[in-house]
């Protein structure tokens, strides 16, 4: 049998029995049988490698608000220890400003042992713990103390992991999660992306269990949607300033502000639904 068509037959055969299939596996069916790994030019085994479209230092050096608006339609990579990767694309996230920002964690400049990646280079990831049991990951921005919370992701790889990941996180006997479940709230997405305290102060464009590439279809300002942030509570006239950014229309966003939607519409920013 030819060597390309014996190797094809490899992958439907790896195919069938996995819906997820390992990265691990992609690299053995790029090896030759005398046990040579180098790149072959074949174009059914050429595997990505990281740093091919990742998301670099610069994109992160923005202002909070533009960058969480920037976040929306890129993608969050999380690499697995046994090579698998999650993949998920942005949906929803809130700016958090710092100094002045009385709903911020680094409000005043408090910098704390806990808040510390806040004021570390802008792309740092800061990881939180919310109830004792769950963590929400923010990305630092330009600004002392400033920080984007990822609220939402629409999955699009690795599906049956992450729903591995939350079934794990969760007590008790559990419903199988639909899609949209799966990542529609900052710490479920967490969890479905096995991001924990241990993520704290890490560098996405450096660190090789998680990193962002770029979306394939970027949204239009029409696109966003800018409303209040979730959970802020009694934060005086921070807790109504629009710093929240979701996808209009999509229906992994954990929560939709029809109000206003149909206020932007009416000001001609979009067409209602």
């Amino acid at each position: 049998m030819p060597r390309k068509r014996k190797l094809l037959a490899q992958l439907s055969t790896l195919q069938s029995n996995s819906s997820f299939l390992p990265f691990d596996a992609l690299e053995n069916l790029n090896t030759t049988p005398d046990g040579d790994s180098s790149p072959k030019s074949s174009k059914y085994f050429a595997i990505e490698k990281k740093s091919s479209s990742q998301l670099e230092a610069d994109f992160f050096n923005q202002p909070c608000i533009s960058l969480a608006k920037s976040f929306l339609g890129q993608i969050l990579v999380r690499k697995l220890p046994d090579g698998r990767e999650l993949w998920g694309r942005i949906v929803e996230t809130e700016a958090y400003l710092g100094g002045e920002d009385e709903a911020s964690h680094s409000k005043g400049g408090k910098q704390t042992q806990r808040n510390a990646a806040m004021f570390m280079k802008p792309g740092t990831l800061y990881v939180y713990q919310i109830y004792g049991i769950y963590f929400c990951v923010n990305v630092s921005s330009q600004g002392e103390g400033a920080a984007v919370l990822l609220r939402s992701l629409e999955p699009l790889q690795g599906l049956d992991v992450m729903r591995e990941l939350r079934s794990a996180s969760r007590k008790g006997p559990t419903k199988l999660l639909k899609d949209w479940q799966l990542c529609n709230g900052p710490s479920k997405l967490c969890q479905a992306f096995g991001i924990d305290k241990a993520f704290d102060q890490r560098d996405l464009t450096q660190d090789a269990a998680i990193w962002m590439v770029p979306g394939h279809d970027p949204p239009g300002e029409q696109d966003v949607v800018a409303t209040t942030r979730i959970g802020i509570g009694n934060r005086g006239e921070w807790a109504q300033k629009p710093l929240r950014f979701y996808l209009r229309g999509n229906k992994f966003v954990s929560v939709v502000d029809k109000k206003t939607e149909r206020e932007m519409a009416a000001m001609g920013h979009f067409s209602c639904s």
